[in-house]
């Protein structure tokens, strides 16, 4: 399942470099996910990062965009051949 940043993001900007996957991008308004990315840093770390490093908790996961752990990690192998 990708994560997703709620509008109760402030944007403090810590969660951007914190992606292993540049996932996270300045959005309109917030800094927002794009799930197509996003594998929770599976492949890279055992937490996601940018949850951890988030003050305001503003980063759960995206129930439009669920995925097992196994496809999570299938995205990584495939987001890491393409680089």
């Amino acid at each position: 399942m990708a994560l997703m940043i709620t509008d109760e993001c402030i944007n403090c900007d810590v969660c951007e470099p914190e992606c292993p996957n540049e996932a996270i991008t300045p959005g309109d308004e917030i800094y927002e996910i794009d799930p197509d990315l996003c594998t929770e840093c599976v492949g890279h770390y055992e937490t996601s990062q940018c949850v951890e490093v988030c003050p305001v908790d503003c980063i759960p996961l995206d129930p439009d965009h669920v995925e097992t752990q196994e496809e999570l990690l299938e995205k990584y192998n495939i987001l890491m051949a393409n680089k």
